[in-house]
């Protein structure tokens, strides 16, 4: 249940390279391996089952099916999930544990809910209309749902910061795929494409029941309470909204181009555009490791630096509550440096390695002319995101919507009008709106610094607020008092 800032301390404890680099592949083992398992469990399946053997057409239609699966996925959970969360660690924080299995089952219901009423239709029309078999649509709408099961019982387990439990559950799943993949393609001669969708369905459910199990496991008394949960989603519902939308953005620019000359529509359902969305992952790639670093960074130096102004907040002197808020913001501004620094260095180091091989290794010259663009928007995404994680720290739940709102916006207009633009400068709504949403945190960043103070001890009151009558607002009569006095006088 604690958290890798304590281990990363002790790795980084002698400083040579050998144990920043033991360092940097713990943490990378602790935060992404989820997506990198998947990802290369896919390419052996289709190495091994001989996936480049099938034709363009049913190729296309398998990483469709995929890719749908996943961005979808991701945004049906995205309204939940931040709100949930937010319960979690309130719960947690009073020590009332057995409220969290109401919340576990509740959010579920919700999300499942939410997420099937979105999906049916779509499967309805690819079938119908796109005349794809059942049992291809049934498994991939499984997998779909499989998916959301996967990412919601991942808040649970994040909050208890049991990320090495998480990579192993994915690890678990993406071998048990692999696998099952192979029996089916060769021992019960399934099609390729069938052996593929369906065996990462199953593991995708395997590792949201091991999920399910370990929270079950952690949590183990109910309270039935409820209704404290959905008034979470009504006080809370600016993180409803920065989350959703801030998730919505890092996909809104594809939709975008989903819709320009370049798309490829497949059996009348799936619409996609290869060469941009495939300079889009190859960017996120490129940038991946700012997360890594972020986590890693804030678990071992800026944690603490918050928790010595919490404690000094609840019982310190005001020079104390000064000294820790300086130090706290210093610490701030020293990490948002670092990662860009960092990051600046393996993003070029990483760019000039992919412009170098991945002409060779079959990519289109349209994907890698779009690739640098997206690129630097997504370096400027991922330090907007480390940015909103600071609001989320000083409960600043206005700027973290203000950021995402105009991250989301600004990059839905930004690509409208680079979609007009030479391909060289298709990824600019990304940069615009990242850098947009960037400088709405930065400010809102000094501002809460400025204010933090008023934030802190000024908010709230200091009587129970309740339903009843208004008392009357006049306190004290001073004439009557003065009159009582004079006849008492006299």
């Amino acid at each position: 249940m604690s958290g890798i800032g304590e281990k990363l301390s002790k790795i980084f404890e002698k400083s040579t390279v050998t144990t920043y680099l033991i360092g940097f592949g713990y943490s990378s083992m602790s935060t992404v391996t989820p997506m990198f398992v998947i990802i290369i469990n896919i390419i052996l399946m289709g190495h091994f089952l001989k996936f480049s053997s099938l034709g363009v057409i049913e190729r296309e239609l398998f990483s469709c099916t995929v890719l749908y699966i996943f961005i979808f996925a991701l945004l049906t959970c995205a309204p939940f999930n931040s709100v949930l969360s937010k319960y979690m660690s309130d719960v947690i924080f009073e020590e009332r544990y057995q409220d969290i299995r109401p919340c576990y089952y509740l959010g579920m219901l919700m999300n499942l809910s939410f997420s099937s009423l979105l999906g049916i239709p779509f499967c309805l029309w690819e079938h119908f209309v796109g005349k794809v078999d059942v049992f291809y649509v049934f498994t991939g709408y499984c997998g779909y749902i499989a998916l959301v099961l996967v990412f919601y019982s991942m808040v649970y387990l994040s909050i208890a910061k049991d990320y090495q439990r998480i990579s192993l559950f994915y690890s678990i799943g993406m071998v048990w795929s692999f696998f099952f993949s192979l029996f089916l393609r060769y021992v019960m001669k399934w099609g390729i494409r069938e052996s593929m969708l369906f065996a990462l369905m199953t593991g995708f459910y395997l590792i949201a029941f091991l999920e399910i199990a370990i929270v079950k496991r952690y949590f183990t008394k109910n309270s039935n309470r409820y209704q404290s949960v959905l008034r979470y989603f009504k006080k809370y519902w600016q993180l409803v909204v920065a989350n959703f939308c801030y998730i919505l953005g890092l996909y809104i620019h594809n939709f975008v181009f989903w819709t320009t000359d370049m798309r490829m529509v497949l059996v009348k359902t799936f619409v996609c555009n290869q060469p941009y969305d495939m300079a889009t992952c190859l960017a996120m790639f490129t940038n991946i490791s700012a997360t890594v670093i972020f986590i890693a960074r804030v678990e071992m130096y800026f944690h603490d630096k918050y928790k010595n102004y919490s404690e000094a907040v609840i019982g310190g002197r005001g020079a104390d509550i000064d000294i820790a808020r300086t130090e706290m913001f210093r610490q701030l501004s020293s990490e948002l440096m670092s990662l860009v620094r960092v990051q600046f260095i393996i993003t070029s180091v990483v760019y000039l390695i992919c412009t170098a091989i991945l002409l060779r290794l079959g990519f289109s010259n349209l994907t890698l002319r779009i690739y640098p663009c997206l690129v630097a928007g997504y370096f400027v995404v991922f330090l907007m995101y480390s940015e909103i994680i600071f609001l989320y720290y000083f409960n600043d739940l206005t700027g973290a919507t203000l950021t995402s709102v105009t991250f989301c916006l600004v990059t839905f207009l930004g690509s409208i009008l680079a979609s007009r633009l030479p391909e060289l400068w298709y990824g600019l709504g990304v940069v615009l709106g990242a850098f947009s949403g960037f400088t709405v945190a930065y400010f809102r960043l000094r501002y809460m610094e400025r204010r933090l103070d008023v934030h802190i001890f000024c908010e709230g009151s200091i009587l129970k607020p309740g339903a009843g009558t208004q008392p009357p607002g006049k306190v004290y009569d001073r004439i009557q008092k003065i009159g009582s006095e004079e006849r008492q006088d006299g």
